[in-house]
């Protein structure tokens, strides 16, 4: 077997990325190979800044999202308005911008939030494997054979004054996006929760798990430390794409008058309010509508794109 110049393995090693800097940097040029996935990200880092600025927009036309013009309903996109007013008259943009702003804070506080119960409860079930495997693993079955849907609506019908919370807190506008981010975050974790395990499972029998165990490394720090930053790709990945689906799920409570109640705007409560306008004031539904669709869509591709970028096959 011939052996190859040492100058050409010298140069082989220059070029090979060293260190967490050169993971980070083979990841961002997977990452950037993914047209789609760079689009969506940009798409939604416009949508991000376009809600975060809405008291920019409030200040420049001089209104805001809750102010009420009944003799200027439903009026088409003018220099006041630039979207058009809704059926009492507020701004169409401004409330689209309200909207996404509890929308995809919705999304993302609840894609965190499942991330992070789930991480915690494949990482345990994974790591003592045993009757905590066992346990984890069944209670992760039972809340996935549970109706998702029907158990949503069940759940965001019951009356919180019955369970003992005070009447002001009950009438709170922030109650109905908090009681739905928990709702759905108490469900929504089981995704991340099985790819955890079946990454732990793996990850600790290898040679550096077992050389941290020998020298009487902790569980916690075996577990947080030395497994954890093994398993993120699948996480980053399943918490990316959950963000789009959580949206769906609010938008659907809201449509059904149990999410986000008004006067807090949301897209899905805008779509309830516009289905009886459908046909006199269509841009009432089409510009909520569009503006889940384009969020989700992009959130697939962001997906998309990390799952290839992370994927160690690749």
């Amino acid at each position: 077997m011939s052996v190859p110049p040492i100058g050409a393995v010298l140069a082989a090693a220059a070029r090979q990325p060293a260190g967490a800097f050169g993971r980070y940097r083979t990841l961002s040029q997977r990452l950037s190979s993914h047209r789609l996935a760079i689009g969506g990200a940009g798409v939604l880092i416009v949508i991000a800044l376009l809600v975060l600025a809405e008291p920019f927009f409030a200040h420049l036309l001089g209104t805001d999202g809750e102010t009420q013009d009944l003799l200027g309903r439903m009026q088409g996109p003018s220099a006041a308005h630039p979207l058009g007013t809704d059926d009492l008259g507020r701004d169409l943009l401004l409330r689209l911008l309200e909207g996404g702003r509890v929308s995809l804070g919705i999304g993302v506080v609840v894609a965190v939030g499942a991330a992070v119960i789930g991480t915690l409860i494949g990482l345990i079930a994974g790591f003592f494997g045993g009757s905590a495997d066992t346990l984890l693993m069944r209670i992760t079955d039972g809340v996935i054979a549970l109706p998702k849907l029907p158990l949503l609506i069940v759940l965001a019908a019951v009356d919180v004054t019955k369970l003992g919370m005070p009447e002001d807190w009950a009438q709170s506008p922030m109650l109905s996006f908090w009681r739905i981010a928990v709702i759905i975050a108490l469900v929504g974790w089981t995704t991340v929760a099985r790819l955890v395990h079946g990454a732990t499972l793996s990850v600790r029998e290898r040679e550096f798990v077992r050389a941290a165990t020998a020298l009487g490394a902790r569980p916690r720090r075996i577990m947080f430390v030395h497994i954890l930053p093994n398993v993120a790709g699948p996480i980053v990945v399943s918490t990316t794409l959950s963000v789009g689906g959580i949206m769906l799920l609010e938008s659907v409570l809201s449509f059904l008058g149990l999410g986000i109640q008004p006067p807090m705007a949301s897209w899905g409560n805008m779509l309830t309010n516009a289905q009886d306008l459908i046909w006199s004031a269509p841009a009432l539904a089409v510009w909520p509508g569009l503006m889940i669709f384009v969020t989700v869509i992009c959130c697939n591709f962001l997906g998309d794109g990390l799952q290839d970028a992370l994927d160690p096959r690749a």
